[in-house]
């Protein structure tokens, strides 16, 4: 069952024509309408016909939670088709929705529209970041037909129990302000923090599903960064050599900090027997899906993040107390998810993607607790140099109660320090491995969420994998174990400066990359072919990614593709500039949209201005010709 909420002012409807499946009704039933009610867009599914109780009972839960949380004690109960594309039959239809209003009724005022007739309504909605919510019912066992994997045997895709509950655990969701309040996210006014409010909305809505392709797709095509690769599966990309040069300057500098904080890097396999007892039950603890494969008549599934490979590691290690905190980070090349096909797009939402997963064993919850301080300003520090600002992110706090109680000091200096409103989950009961956790979510153009950096305090894997320390007193215990990707992944890095880029460009600014993850850094456009040779001359004076457009176009057709390519520094060269032995630059970060910031310098302090730009940052040479007239189109 698909199910579409909405808190409502006041919802209406009138039949107009009846339709060949449509149930006979009484007069009063061919026009109702219900004030300050919840109401329920309702589409039956093929697959409830397994079990039209079950679906009678879970739609039941939901429809209670949600009014519970926008507090109203009236229900209308809409038949509409349009939400699913693959219905049940008319008559277990009707047996479903005369079973939810008789389960809803008594305790509530409850209206429903009829079934298989024409109607007109009206719907005024009330705006609050609860009144627009969608939810996905399954009876147990069953799955919708997309949900398959199609591979050898085309297996059932594999969902975690943990999945599972994802979808069915009870959340708190509040504002915590940096004073230390928990604020219902009903009456607190996100009206100054738009983002926050796209965010929130996104997260209890739980809808994932893009409708257009955000403005990012465009500009990875248009820079040759990246594109879809119609030979593979869905969410599997192609990368160019641009493309390929970001992401491995990202992989490196994550790599280095890591290293600076103490991690030690290892590399472990892509693909885990599905059977094996420790794997399989770790597999129903994480909320992911994942892509199942068959080799030498076991099931294999391919990972999603490097947990595995790490704590079998960890499993077979001899380590002190005296070796703790202790940190190991691999960069995942791939880690792979079999995300739904409607949320795959771009670079936001990846099935094979590239993921930094640093893991720390901890000797205590002290010590886990400390880490965790540690570990968070890390991540904010990691995104400011990749380019992506507080300012840029909304924070997520997920916890258990329990945990909150506690811990309340450590939960609050986190939305102190980035000085800020943030969006809190909080359980009652634990569901997933972590007691703790937060991430860093980019809200891109069309107002979806993605998450970049997160960490989470995991309580229960140090006991399922067998992993001890030898304490002070010579005794084996288990440690305390934290998750942390410092960046989150390194495409969705990718995605958010470039959105950020695209919509800086709406407020009027110049977009461009950080210099330092700009594929040329500084392209000479000499005026005439007599002018190539001190190009030349120039290029080979910086100590950076330098080009030369040697094209036969106009100068100001040259020009202008380099500002589509958001090249930093574009120096152009004529008799004048060979002359006196200066250079004219256009310098992209302090321009205008149509109106260039230029410049007469020396070489010496071009290559001195961009030094200092890159100093602590990896680097890479230039993965294509000097010479622009030698280059192959990618797009």
């Amino acid at each position: 069952m698909q199910l579409l909420l909405i808190h409502s002012d006041y919802i209406e409807y009138e039949t107009k024509k009846q339709t060949p499946v449509a149930e006979k009704i009484e007069e009063s039933l061919k026009a109702g309408r219900l004030e300050e009610a919840l109401t329920a867009f309702m589409a039956v599914e093929s697959v409830d016909e397994a079990n039209p109780e079950e679906t009678i009972e879970k739609a039941v839960s939901e429809l209670e939670k949600v009014a519970t949380q926008v507090k109203t004690d009236r229900i209308m109960l809409y038949p509409y088709a349009h939400l699913s594309s693959d219905l049940s039959s008319p008559k277990v239809a009707v047996k479903v929705l005369k079973g939810i209003e008789t389960a809803l009724s008594g305790k509530y005022e409850v209206k429903r529209a009829p079934f298989g007739w024409y109607k007109a309504f009206s719907i005024s909605c009330k705006g609050h970041p609860l009144s627009e919510l969608s939810r996905s019912i399954r009876p147990e066992g069953t799955q919708k037909s997309e949900g398959k994997v199609e591979a050898t045997g085309a297996k059932e895709e594999v969902v975690s129990e943990a999945l599972k509950a994802e979808g069915t655990a009870k959340s708190y969701w509040r504002i915590l302000t940096p004073d230390g309040e928990l604020h219902e996210v009903e009456s607190f006014d996100l009206t100054p923090y738009p983002k926050l409010q796209q965010f929130v909305n996104y997260e209890i809505s739980k809808s994932r599903a893009v409708e257009r392709a955000p403005p990012h797709v465009e500009l990875m095509r248009r820079l040759e960064i990246a594109d879809y690769e119609p030979g593979s599966d869905s969410g599997n990309m192609r990368y160019y050599p641009k493309g390929r040069l970001i992401k491995s300057l990202l992989e490196n500098y994550v790599l280095d900090i890591a290293t600076d904080f103490g991690a030690m890097e290892v590399e472990t396999p892509i693909m885990y027997d599905m059977n094996h007892p420790t794997l399989k039950k770790y597999l129903d603890r994480f909320p992911a899906r994942q892509y199942s494969i068959e080799s030498d008549k076991r099931q294999m599934f391919l990972r999603f993040a490097a947990c595995f490979g790490q704590f079998l590691m960890n499993h077979d290690m001899t380590i002190s107390y005296r070796n703790l905190p202790l940190r190991m980070i691999e960069m995942t090349r791939y880690s792979f998810r079999k995300e739904q096909r409607g949320e795959l797009v771009g670079l936001r939402r990846l099935r094979a993607f590239t993921m930094p997963d640093m893991h720390s064993l901890c000797e205590d919850m002290d010590q886990a607790v400390d880490q965790f301080k540690k570990q968070y300003d890390l991540c904010i520090d990691v995104l400011e140099n990749v380019g992506i600002h507080i300012k840029d992110y909304e924070v997520a706090i997920r916890f258990t109660r329990d945990f909150y109680e506690s811990n309340k000091e450590l939960v609050v200096n986190m939305a102190r320090t980035v000085d800020k409103p943030v969006l809190v989950e909080m359980w009652d009961t634990r569901f997933f491995y972590f007691v703790l956790k937060f991430e860093f979510n980019f809200v891109d153009a069309l107002a979806k969420a993605s998450a970049l950096s997160t960490v989470q305090i995991d309580v229960e894997n140090a006991e399922r994998y067998d992993i001890s320390y030898v304490n002070a007193d010579g005794k084996l215990e288990r440690p305390t174990v934290l998750h942390c990707s410092p960046s989150g992944a390194i495409e969705r890095c990718i995605y958010a400066l470039l959105e950020k880029a695209a919509m800086e460009t709406e407020e009027g600014k110049v977009p461009m990359l950080p210099v330092w993850l700009s594929p040329t850094q500084v392209r000479i456009v000499p005026i005439s072919e007599k002018h190539v040779a001190f190009a030349e001359e120039i290029a080979q004076k910086l100590d950076c990614r330098v080009d030369i457009d040697d094209r036969d176009l106009s100068i100001g057709k040259k020009v202008r593709e380099a500002g589509r390519e958001w090249i930093p520094y574009v120096v152009v060269i004529g008799d004048k500039e060979v002359e006196d032995n200066t250079i004219n630059v256009t310098i992209r970060a302090e321009s205008e949209q149509n109106k260039p910031k230029k410049v007469q310098i020396t070489t010496e302090e071009l290559n001195a201005r961009i030094k200092g730009e890159i100093a602590g940052k990896p680097y890479r040479k230039l993965p294509l010709s000097k010479y622009l007239s030698e280059r192959p189109k990618f797009v």
